[in-house]
């Protein structure tokens, strides 16, 4: 996917509600899983990506800094985020425990 026209999103829309769901791309560009929940807001944010799975099955949700996805909206305004995170590399991080 081509993601140089795409708006990136600012700091302020760094929003549970606005990125809730949004699709994660990896370094390779495929998906690598979706924002499952976010802790704060902003680009201090903890953002919980549910990596994984099949068909929601058995993905595991891990926590990732909001500086390490870059947010954006594509031409049909649907919220989505790119990292350098590869799909091996986010199944490897500790499971994200809900407190």
């Amino acid at each position: 996917m081509d993601h140089s026209n795409h708006v990136r999103l600012s700091p302020t829309e760094l929003t549970p509600s606005l990125l809730e769901g949004a699709t994660i791309f990896g370094a390779d560009d495929h998906k690598v899983g979706h924002v499952s929940h976010v802790h704060g807001s902003g680009a201090a944010s903890q953002i919980v990506v549910d990596v994984g799975g099949f068909l929601g099955l058995g993905a595991k949700p891990v926590a990732v800094p909001a500086s390490d996805l870059e947010f954006m909206r594509d031409e049909d305004g649907d919220v989505h985020a790119v990292t350098s995170w590869t799909k091996d590399q986010l199944e490897r991080m500790p499971e994200h425990k809900h407190h």
